[in-house]
């Protein structure tokens, strides 16, 4: 079983660390990804790297909101995984192995949540 794992990064003025985490995410050797992005916004050069990514972000959102929470909760409510992640704008996947192990122990064990 590949369930699907939907991967949401929340950001707002991100311009010196969103490129590197959007990178560990799209170097993910598992494949069943869905790429969620939403920024809240930002007046920096955040926008420019997003839409340099744009054709590997399956949903992204550039508006106001009202918070980091109200972000996730848009991320949220948009996915369609079985499997949700959150990763932050200034965190990585340390190794491209990650979610294929998160996919793995979720799929093949009674396991509800995994957080680290």
């Amino acid at each position: 079983m590949n369930p699907k794992i939907s991967v949401i990064t929340v950001c707002l003025n991100s311009e010196k660390t969103i490129q590197r985490s959007i990178q560990s995410v799209l170097s993910q050797k598992y494949k069943e990804v869905e790429y969620i992005v939403i920024d809240g916004g930002s007046d920096d050069r955040t926008n420019k790297i997003l839409e340099s990514f744009e054709e590997n972000i399956d949903i992204l959102v550039s508006e106001k909101d009202k918070g980091l929470y109200d972000a996730l909760n848009k991320g949220i409510n948009l996915s369609n995984g079985e499997i949700i992640g959150i990763l932050h704008s200034d965190d990585v996947f340390e190794h491209d192995t990650v979610l294929s192990n998160i996919a793995n122990i979720m799929a093949n064990n009674d396991v509800d949540m995994c957080f680290s």
